[in-house]
């Protein structure tokens, strides 16, 4: 029994790690471009859920859930506005520079919340209040329930929104070939614009199911959730989205595992380990498809 309550716990986390990890291998696979903002993203979605939570969901006696709106629309709009000040300058540039970029945005941002809220970590309500469940016997909590089958259904909806709708169809035709795209007319800008878009708005959902589990926000929150994203967007394989689903649940896993039953203390370090054995075995990822290039 014990066994099944940290799968679900391991599913729970890695639920959020694939929402995260949808965010980097999007902007990745069709702008080639690792976002290490991605993580701040989410940290100003914590944020904007506390104060929306503090300033006017706690004085108006409605559901706190309804944080998720503000949240989902301001962190939108900050994925929008990083590539249009930061990447897009940045096009035609070599990667190193929009590497060395994405990093800089990302410490301005750490450092922009400290200053403005302090280093300390701010509390916030619990987002998600129900009763825990009860499956085959074992106590599950809502929130991990909710976790689960919201990634499963955002999942599936941006998997039909790429293969079905024209702006989708955009996107995968950009990824092929900018200069291809343009020539056929597709705005590569406003499709890039469109992928930090979504990306970020999957971040915002993310940390409300964040701290709908761990109810606090801190400046430096997003940094080793980004990296633990990051990394199952790589372990399954970076640029496919059932690859980021399928290594945030795995990453999950292994670190719930980890905690019950070897040593919380070593939790990183396996979870970490599990990359380097899949970039030994398999460098491309689990779902990823080995590609010879020309040189």
């Amino acid at each position: 029994m014990n066994f099944l309550l940290q799968l679900l716990n391991g599913l729970q986390i890695g639920s959020i790690y694939a929402l995260i990890a949808l965010g980097y291998t999007m902007v990745y696979g069709i702008a080639l471009l690792i976002n290490f903002a991605h993580g701040e993203v989410i940290m100003i979605g914590a944020y904007t859920a506390v104060f929306t939570i503090q300033l006017f969901l706690a004085n108006t006696n409605l559901p706190y859930i309804l944080a998720v709106i503000p949240t989902v629309i301001i962190c939108t709009l900050i994925g929008m506005l990083i590539e249009r000040l930061a990447y897009k300058p940045l096009r035609n540039s070599p990667r190193i520079s929009n590497l060395i970029t994405a990093i800089g945005v990302s410490l301005f941002l750490q450092n922009l919340m400290m200053k403005l809220f302090g280093a300390q970590s701010r509390s916030v309500p619990s987002i998600l209040n129900a009763e825990p469940l009860n499956f085959f016997g074992a106590k599950i909590s809502f929130t991990t329930l909710v976790t689960i089958v919201v990634t499963t259904i955002l999942t599936i909806l941006l998997q039909l929104f790429i293969k079905k709708t024209k702006y989708g169809k955009a996107m995968t035709a950009t990824s092929e070939d900018y200069g291809a795209a343009a020539l056929v007319g597709i705005s590569v800008d406003k499709t890039l614009t469109m992928t930090f878009a979504i990306g970020s708005a999957l971040a915002g959902v993310a940390s409300i199911l964040w701290v709908s589990s761990y109810p606090q926000a801190g400046p430096m929150m997003g940094s080793m959730l980004g990296i633990k994203a990051f990394t199952a967007a790589v372990v399954g394989g970076i640029g496919l989205i059932p690859g980021a689903v399928l290594g945030g649940l795995v990453l999950g896993i292994v670190e719930a595992l980890t905690k019950a039953f070897i040593s919380s203390k070593l939790s990183d370090a396996i979870v970490f380990g599990l990359l380097i054995l899949v970039l030994l075995i398999k460098p491309s990822g689990l779902l990823g498809e080995d590609r010879k290039e020309k040189v």
